[in-house]
């Protein structure tokens, strides 16, 4: 799946940046010209890490293509600077010392098996991110954190099942929806800079 140019992935992560950065500085983010392609819903996750270090900073964004992707992009990178619970916000002094990375999505697809137990045989670890609904409960994993953590798709599953506030095994169980989806990730190899296209299958080192 290549729908996303490494240019047009460059440009996204400089609008995070431009975004995460406008937002902490309380400052209007510099212009940044966007591809018509940006104008079409996607869904989209922005991902701050320490440097060095490659610790996860935040990483908030839409699973689904519900809104344009120039918006949903600055909405993320803002959110995740700011909104994201487990961390207190970025402040100023820190944002020479963050990465941005940005996850370009697929639309959602409901896996759908006769048997629940062949779910992991439905997954491809490097290729695939997860949704997990049982519910109202709800849970995703990008498709790079389980080869950062070296699992294979049964226990990416358990995971995505735990990050949904629900049993490990959870995902066993008739009533509980799997769905899939991919990524094109593009990010910086040092605060403000080169920006590269990922490939998901190496290990990168930080979780999410």
């Amino acid at each position: 799946m290549t729908s996303f140019s490494d240019d047009e992935g460059r440009i996204a992560v400089v609008i995070a940046r431009s975004a995460v950065e406008g937002h902490v500085r309380n400052e209007r983010p510099s212009e940044v010209d966007a591809p018509s392609a940006f104008e079409k819903k996607s869904g989209v996750f922005v991902t701050l890490s320490t440097h060095p270090g490659d610790e996860l900073r935040g990483c908030i964004g839409y699973p689904e293509p519900v809104a344009p992707l120039m918006r949903a992009l600055t909405e993320s990178a803002i959110s995740a600077a700011s909104r994201d619970p487990r961390f207190p916000p970025v402040s100023v002094d820190e944002l020479d010392r963050i990465t941005v990375e940005v996850s370009l999505l697929t639309p959602p697809e409901e896996i759908v098996t006769e048997e629940q137990s062949s779910l992991p045989e439905q997954i491809s670890v490097g290729e695939d991110g997860l949704i997990v609904e049982r519910g109202g409960a709800r849970g995703l994993l990008l498709p790079q954190v389980p080869v950062e953590w070296n699992w294979d798709p049964e226990e990416f599953l358990c995971q995505t099942c735990m990050k949904a506030g629900v049993g490990p095994d959870a995902w066993l169980m008739p009533d509980t929806r799997v769905f899939r989806f991919r990524a094109e990730v593009f990010s910086e190899t040092e605060p403000r800079g080169n920006i590269v296209r990922r490939d998901l299958r190496e290990r990168h080192g930080c979780s999410r």
